[in-house]
C-alpha cells in the first residue's frame, strides 16, 4: 500500500502528458543550470539549416561532443522539442549540438542525410577552431539518433562518403535508439516517396558495415510498434560479423518513444538505465 501514491501519481502523470503537449511540459521543469545554451547557430542556409549547442560549465579543450538527431519520420520534427536530451547528456560533462535539417516534402532521400553531414562538420570545425561556448580543441565526437534520426546518424557512422564530402571525419562512436536500419521492402506509400527506388538500397545503414567502423551502441524497446526491435538485431549482428564493438540492449519496458524520454531528468519517464548505460558507453570510448 505504501507504493500506491506513487503508482497514483505516474498514472496522473502519464494522462497529463498524453493529453498535453509532452515535450513542452517536460521542457519547462527541466533545470537550466550547469550549461549555457547557444540557439540558432548557422551551419546551411535556409529555415532549417541551425543547430543548438548546450555546452556545460567548464568545458574544456577535450571534453566530447554529442550530435543529436532527432526522428520524425523523415518528414517532421524540431530541435526545438530536445532541450531535455541537451541538458541531460549536458549535465554529465558533454557538450552536445541538436541540428535541424530539411525534410519530406522539401527533400528526399539522401537530402536530410547530407543536412544530417553538414551540422557534424561544422560542429567538428567550430570544436577545433572555437567560439560559441567551446574551447578549440580535439573533442571526440559521437552521433546519436532517435528513430529516423538514428537510420541518418548511422549512415553517417558507417557510410564514410557523406562525412568525407562535407569535410568531416570519422566519428568516435554511434549510438542508436529505436532506428531503422534495415527496413525494406517499403509498404507505407509515404514512404515510397521519401526514398526513390533507384536508392533505396542506399538508405539501408546495415549495407554499409564494414571493419573498422565506430563502436556502436543500440537500443530498443521491446514494447516498439513503430520500429521492429529486429532491425536492431540485423545492425548488431552485421557489426559483430565486421568484428566491430556493439553494445545491443533491449529494454522490455520501453515502447518506440520511451528510448529517448528515458533521458529525461526532471521527470520520471522511460527507464533510467538506458541514460546510465549511455554515459558509460560515452565514458569508456571518450579516452
Amino acid at each position: 500500500m505504501r507504493s500506491l501514491p506513487r503508482l497514483l501519481l505516474l498514472l496522473s502523470l502519464a494522462g497529463f502528458l498524453s493529453a498535453c503537449s509532452g515535450a513542452a511540459l517536460l521542457n519547462s521543469v527541466t533545470s537550466r543550470a550547469g550549461y549555457e545554451t547557444v540557439r540558432n547557430l548557422r551551419y546551411m542556409p535556409g529555415d532549417r539549416g541551425t543547430l543548438d549547442l548546450y555546452v556545460p560549465y567548464g568545458a574544456g579543450p577535450a571534453t566530447p561532443i554529442v550530435v543529436f538527431i532527432y526522428g520524425g519520420s523523415w518528414d517532421s520534427g524540431s530541435k526545438s522539442i530536445y532541450p531535455f536530451v541537451g541538458q541531460s547528456l549536458a549535465s554529465a560533462g558533454y557538450i552536445v549540438a541538436i541540428p535541424d535539417y530539411r525534410v519530406y516534402p522539401d527533400v528526399l532521400f539522401p537530402g536530410f542525410v547530407e543536412d544530417g553531414a553538414r551540422a557534424v562538420a561544422a560542429v567538428r570545425k567550430l570544436g577545433e577552431t572555437g567560439g560559441a561556448g567551446l574551447a578549440a580543441g580535439s573533442h571526440p565526437l559521437f552521433l546519436m539518433g532517435h528513430s529516423a534520426g538514428a537510420q541518418i546518424a548511422a549512415l553517417l557512422a558507417y557510410n564514410k562518403r557523406y562525412l568525407s564530402r562535407a569535410g568531416g571525419r570519422p566519428v568516435a562512436g554511434f549510438i542508436g535508439l529505436s532506428g531503422p536500419y534495415d527496413f525494406l521492402p517499403l509498404k507505407e506509400e509515404r514512404y515510397k516517396r521519401i526514398f526513390p527506388p533507384a536508392l533505396r538500397e542506399a538508405s539501408q545503414p546495415v549495407n554499409f558495415v564494414g571493419r573498422g567502423d565506430p563502436p556502436t551502441f543500440l537500443a530498443h524497446g521491446g514494447k516498439d510498434t513503430t520500429v521492429d526491435p529486429e532491425n536492431m538485431r540485423s545492425l548488431a549482428r552485421r557489426l559483430r560479423a565486421a568484428g566491430v564493438p556493439v553494445s545491443e540492449n533491449l529494454y522490455p519496458g520501453l515502447d518506440h518513444i520511451g528510448t529517448v524520454s528515458s533521458f529525461a531528468t526532471a521527470l520520471p519517464l522511460g527507464n533510467r538505465q538506458l541514460r546510465a548505460d549511455v554515459l558509460d558507453f560515452l565514458k569508456d570510448h571518450s579516452r
